[in-house]
């Protein structure tokens, strides 16, 4: 019997696939208790945003042994004192897209509570030279971990794939300008520009084994906002010669919760939350001024800047109607920001048969869009020029997500002194995710 080339190819593409799938788990299986070790090894040493000094060399080290060309130290933040610890990892492999993945590095000012053996014990200085305790409690270490094995993966399948392999350590997630420091720095004329931008993030309530996806938008955009509410002090008996600013920040407080309630569409998702509020000293003291912390979420750039023009009009005009003169009026002060993670149509797609392929389509789940974000989306430049993709591994074991079912009991979220992921499963299904990931666009 005579076959077209193009009958043989259609018949023998699940036998490429399924081929393709055990060689990706033989080199995962063999690499995956050296993984284990690394993971508990970050996880017992964190270090604090901006201060990611250990973990960065750590990664470069393990990617300049795989044959990368490496790049330290990468990273130009606005405040000169800080250093970059942005890692570059370049691997050409002839003709192709440039791909790139990225993995974060920075943990949280968390004290751990999870009572596993390799617990984090770590104090360290804050940017504020506060004396804090730090903890992966957002499973950045998973991030690296999973980061080096599908370096090695790929590595060791270097005959399968073709082009250029960029693979990227952030810094400072969590204080969301790591990603911006990197670009500033001149990350896209330090390697070719990439085709595509991958990511992973674990998840605090999927099963292991799993992975989930979201179309389009997945993540907000973030912004900190610092409000003083400045007035004028005096003895708490007298407060017809003060201009309170505790009575006015409370009046603004209760004024910006009609901002997503009575200017926004219903259609666009915004949440607007004051998270700290502090003024005062003692009982019988009306202070000078009141300090406020808000966090803005939202998707669509129009409706960030529409909030952040709200907050201004409100607390002036509770000034003004305070009798607060023109100099001490309220000062609104935007002091982090990033974009919101768009996880681009086509791309996600394609991906998701590919995930679907090695994974199975049972583990392969479609999640809807949540308020928390990411900076990731910035390596993705203004207009989403370069198509991007996030998706999320599940972490915790069956029997945790049947108890918590069971009890009505939350199982505990990321940034939680309680958060652990079960390692091995977690890491053997990040490395073999991505892995699928990157040869579906480079194959």
């Amino acid at each position: 019997m005579k076959l077209s080339v193009m009958t043989f190819l259609y018949l023998s593409t699940p036998c490429i696939a399924v081929a393709q799938q055990t060689k990706i788990d033989r080199v995962v299986d063999q690499q995956l208790p050296s993984l284990v070790s690394i993971y508990k090894g970050i996880h017992a040493a964190p270090e604090l945003s901006h201060h990611e000094e250990k973990t960065s060399a750590l990664l470069a080290r393990e990617l300049r042994s795989l044959g990368f060309e490496v790049t330290e130290h990468v990273g130009k933040y606005a405040n000169p004192d800080l250093k970059g610890y942005g890692v570059v990892a370049v691997m050409r492999n002839g003709a192709g897209p440039t791909v790139l993945v990225r993995a974060d590095m920075d943990a949280l000012p968390v004290e751990e509570q999870t009572g596993v053996a390799y617990a984090s014990h770590v104090r360290a200085k804050d940017d504020a030279g506060n004396d804090v305790p730090v903890m992966h409690a957002c499973g950045h270490d998973i991030h690296v971990t999973s980061l080096i094995g599908t370096a090695r993966t790929l590595t060791a399948l270097k005959k399968d794939w073709h082009g250029t392999l960029v693979l990227i350590g952030q810094p400072a997630e969590e204080r969301i300008d790591g990603a911006q420091a990197m670009l500033a720095d001149g990350l896209y004329m330090r390697i070719p520009m990439p085709t595509y931008a991958l990511a992973l993030h674990d998840g605090a309530d999927l099963e292991v084994g799993k992975v989930s996806y979201t179309p389009g938008y997945a993540l907000a955009s973030s912004t900190a906002v610092d409000v003083t509410i400045r007035g004028r002090g005096a003895h708490g008996s007298r407060p017809e010669v003060s201009k309170d600013p505790i009575v006015m920040a409370a009046e603004f407080i209760l004024g910006i919760q009609t901002i997503v309630s009575r200017e926004n569409s219903p259609f666009d998702p915004a949440v607007v939350t004051v998270g700290s509020i502090h003024g005062g000293t003692k009982s019988n003291i009306i202070p000078d001024e009141v300090r406020l912390q808000l966090t803005i979420r939202t998707y669509k750039e129009e409706v960030r800047q529409r909030i952040l023009a709200s907050l201004e009009r409100i607390a002036k005009g509770v000034a003004l109607a305070g009798g607060v003169p023109e100099d001490r009026a309220p000062i609104v002060k935007t002091v982090e920001s990033t974009t919101a993670m768009y996880n681009d149509p086509a791309l996600t797609a394609r991906e998701v048969a590919a995930l679907k392929r090695d994974l199975g389509a049972e583990n392969v789940v479609e999640r809807p869009p949540v308020m928390g974000s990411e900076d990731f989306g910035q390596f993705g430049l203004e207009g989403h020029k370069i198509p991007t993709m996030m998706f999320v591994v599940g972490a915790i074991d069956a029997e945790r997500i049947a108890k918590s079912k069971e009890t009505g009991v939350p199982l505990p979220s990321l940034h939680s002194s309680l958060f652990w992921p079960v390692p091995e499963p977690t890491i053997r299904t990040g490395v073999r995710a991505m892995t699928a990931a990157v040869l579906e666009l480079m194959k």
